[in-house]
């Protein structure tokens, strides 16, 4: 029950109370003063609706691709990870350590970034690039030392490169939006139809009681708002706001490694 009631406040908010009001009093206001109107509402379909279901696929399309991508770090990550366990001689637990270390903590820097403040990209992508040049190393070095072959070494490296293609993909769908002027588009529509359309609202009133007619722009406002908050809420898939966000779990992570 708690969770659904966290739902619902997810995407009925303080913005859908406040217009919701404004629907319903710019109804009771055209009712008393019988101005009515009976609008289309092909208008209602074309810039809000329209707009709205391309922006959210659009969002959720971006949140399955960082999804995609953070699946394929992990799992180049455990690759890398596995040639540390290669049967060797100077195969130790202190290397393994080491390397779970630098891979632990390279998600765990990359968790930092993606949980940042947009303006602490820089600062935050230089840690992860940092982990990165630490990993490197790693490879090229204490995994030679391992009497590991020059082909284990080259697929190490290939793992490492998949794993910044896999990062570099998450950063920019963390750093770029869906179209900033599309989503001004809708949400202009958003805030005005509702109050715009109270004519059409009190036009449909006439046949209902004052209760029922009430239910009209509630729920036209209701819907709209509804739908923008779901978009606003996908934009975003590192946030830690909505329901549907990834959570990158670097301590999680590492455990998997020791299994």
């Amino acid at each position: 029950m708690q969770k659904l009631i966290t739902s619902i406040f997810l995407i009925i908010n303080v913005k859908t109370l406040v217009i919701t009001s404004l629907a319903i009093a710019a109804t009771l206001i055209c009712r008393f003063m019988d101005f009515t109107a009976d609008f289309p509402l092909t208008l209602v379909i074309s810039a809000v609706v329209f707009p709205i279901v391309f922006s959210i696929n659009a969002a959720y399309t971006r949140r399955e691709t960082a999804l995609a991508k953070y699946g394929s770090l992990k799992a180049h990550g455990h690759a890398i990870y596995l040639a540390v366990l290669y049967p060797s001689e100077k195969t130790n637990k202190e290397i393994q350590h080491q390397a779970k270390e630098l891979l632990g903590g390279l998600v765990e820097k990359i968790r930092e970034l993606f949980i940042s403040e947009a303006e602490n990209l820089r600062e935050k992508e230089r840690h992860v690039y940092q982990q990165f040049s630490l990993l490197s190393f790693f490879i090229k070095e204490d995994l030679r030392e391992l009497a590991t072959s020059q082909g284990d070494i080259s697929l190490c490296d290939s793992h490492l490169t998949e794993m910044m293609e896999a990062f570099e993909t998450m950063k920019h769908i963390y750093q770029y939006r869906t179209p900033q002027t599309l989503r001004t588009f809708s949400r202009i529509f958003i805030t005005t139809l509702p109050v715009l359309y109270a004519p059409y609202f009190a036009f449909l009133a006439y046949d209902y009681s004052t209760g029922l007619a009430l239910m009209m722009p509630m729920l036209f406002t209701v819907t709209l708002v509804s739908l923008d908050n779901i978009q606003l809420h996908l934009e975003n898939p590192f946030d830690q706001i909505g329901e549907d966000d990834i959570h990158i779990d670097p301590v999680a992570f590492s455990n998997r490694l020791s299994a």
